[in-house]
């Protein structure tokens, strides 16, 4: 089992949803996680970055262990590269249920605050996106 927690294009009902996951078999439950959440309006997508507001998404237990091979492409990642050269950053983050439960860990992708500054990001208060 492969945990990802998603937070913009890939949660169900959003662009890359159906092209990315709708295929592969998975289970979806809401969650939530610590960071701090900015639309990126010049790209038309979400960033996350570190950081203690509560950040909402989903939680997709994929059965499919290619997945992460599958969305690092999407979120311009590519293990053992420099870190200037990802768009994002995928890394093992605590997820929390709606109530506060924990869920353990899950792959998440951060992008680093720099980038989310001269990308010109405008910070979600709200802690959730969508691009509808």
């Amino acid at each position: 089992m492969v945990d990802v927690f998603v937070y913009g294009t890939l949660k169900p009902g959003e662009a890359n949803y159906a092209a990315y996951c709708g295929d592969r078999p998975h289970t979806v439950e809401p969650a939530w996680v610590w960071g701090r959440l900015f639309h990126l309006p010049r790209q038309g997508y979400p960033a996350l970055t570190l950081g203690n507001e509560k950040v909402q998404g989903v939680l997709l237990h994929f059965s499919d262990p290619g997945i992460l091979a599958a969305l690092d492409p999407l979120e311009t990642y590519e293990e053992g590269r420099s870190p200037d050269l990802n768009e994002y950053q995928r890394q093992r983050q605590a997820i929390f249920d709606p109530a506060g439960t924990p869920l353990g860990e899950a792959w998440i992708y951060v992008m680093e605050p720099n980038r989310v500054v001269a990308d010109g990001g405008i910070w979600l208060p709200s802690g959730q996106w969508s691009a509808r």
